[in-house]
C-alpha cells in the first residue's frame, strides 16, 4: 500500500509535468527513480498509465481517468501535511486535564491563569476525579497524580518536590484528647476518613518509620471524599486527618494545624504530570509542563 501511494504522488507529479525530469526535480529524486516509480505502479494496477518517448511523455485513457480521480485527492492530502507542519509550534486546541481533587489547590489554581494569559488560542478543560484515570482510553491529554500512581508505560514529569503525608489535628483537639505516641493509639481517637473511589472502602492511614511500614485502619463518626473537607473538618477541632503535607501547609505555618506523630510520616517522590510516550511533542503539551515549570517550582 505504501509504495502504490508513493507510485500515485509521482504518477500525478509526472502527468502534472508532463515529464519525467519536470517532475523528479520537483519531487527531489532523480528522472530514472520517477520512471522506476510509475512503471512499478503500472505493473502493479496491470495498465498503462504513460506513453512514454524521448521527447515527449502523454496520458493514456486510464492515465486520464486515475488522475481525474486521485489528482484532487491527493492535492488535498498534501495540502493538510502542510497545514499540519506550519501549525508545528502553534499552542492552540483543548489541553484536557485529569486530576485529583487534592491537586486543583496545589497544580490547576496556580496555573491557569499563567497558561490562559500567555497562550491566547489554548483552551484547558479540567476533570476532577479522584479514580484512577485510563488516559489514553478516556481520551485526556495529561493527568496529575502521586507517581506510585502511574502505570510504567506512560511518561512522568515532576510538578512538585517530595513530600510527607502527615497526620494532623487542632490545638483545641489535641488538647481535649492527647495526642497519639505511636500508630495503633489512632484507633482510640476521632479520625476523618476518606471514602476510596471504585472499591467504597475507607483508607487505611499508611505510617512508616526506619523503613517500617504500618497501616491503620482509623474509624471516625465523618467520612468523605473530599480532602479540602477533611482539612476544614480538623481545622474545626472535628478530628484527626491524613493530609498532604503541601496542603496542610498553610494552617501549619498560621498555628491552626499541628502536626502529630512526625516520626511516622512516610514520605513521597511529589506529584507528577503524566501521559503517553511521545506526546510531549505537542505544543500544548511542551506549553503546559514549560508554565508548570515556571510557576510551580521552588523559588
Amino acid at each position: 500500500m505504501l509504495g502504490q501511494l508513493q507510485g500515485l504522488e509521482v504518477f500525478v507529479t509526472v502527468a502534472e509535468e508532463r515529464g519525467f525530469s519536470a517532475a523528479a526535480r520537483k519531487l527531489g529524486v532523480s528522472a530514472s527513480a520517477a520512471s522506476q516509480a510509475v512503471r512499478a505502479l503500472e505493473e502493479r494496477l496491470g495498465v498503462t498509465l504513460l506513453l512514454r518517448t524521448t521527447r515527449s511523455v502523454n496520458l493514456t485513457e486510464a492515465g486520464q481517468q486515475l488522475l481525474r480521480r486521485v489528482g484532487p485527492a491527493l492535492s488535498e492530502t498534501n495540502a493538510a501535511l502542510r497545514d499540519v507542519k506550519q501549525e508545528l509550534g502553534r499552542v492552540h486546541g483543548t489541553f484536557k486535564l485529569t486530576v485529583g481533587r487534592v491537586n486543583v489547590p496545589l497544580v490547576v489554581e496556580p496555573l491557569l491563569g499563567a497558561l490562559l494569559g500567555k497562550y491566547p488560542e489554548l483552551a484547558i478543560e479540567v476533570s476532577v476525579d479522584d479514580r484512577f484515570v485510563d488516559i489514553v482510553k478516556e481520551g485526556f491529554d495529561a493527568g496529575v497524580r502521586l507517581e506510585e500512581a502511574i502505570e510504567p508505560d506512560l511518561t512522568a514529569v515532576r510538578l512538585l518536590p517530595p513530600f510527607r503525608l502527615l497526620v494532623v489535628g487542632s490545638p483545641d483537639y489535641l488538647a481535649r484528647r492527647g495526642r497519639p505516641k505511636k500508630p495503633r493509639d489512632l484507633l482510640a481517637h476521632e479520625c476523618i476518613t476518606y471514602r476510596l473511589p471504585g472499591t467504597g472502602s475507607t483508607y487505611r492511614w499508611e505510617l512508616e518509620r526506619a523503613g517500617r511500614e504500618e497501616q491503620v485502619a482509623v474509624k471516625g463518626r465523618l467520612v468523605c471524599n473530599d480532602s479540602t473537607l477533611m482539612l476544614r473538618a480538623a481545622q474545626a477541632g472535628l478530628g484527626l486527618a491524613y493530609l498532604l503535607e503541601p496542603e496542610a501547609a498553610p494552617l501549619l505555618a498560621r498555628g491552626e494545624l499541628e502536626i502529630v506523630l512526625e516520626d511516622y510520616a512516610p514520605r513521597v517522590a511529589g506529584l507528577f504530570l503524566y501521559f503517553a510516550r511521545g506526546a510531549e511533542k505537542q505544543p500544548k503539551m511542551r506549553a503546559f509542563i514549560d508554565t508548570a515549570r515556571q510557576v510551580l517550582s521552588p523559588k
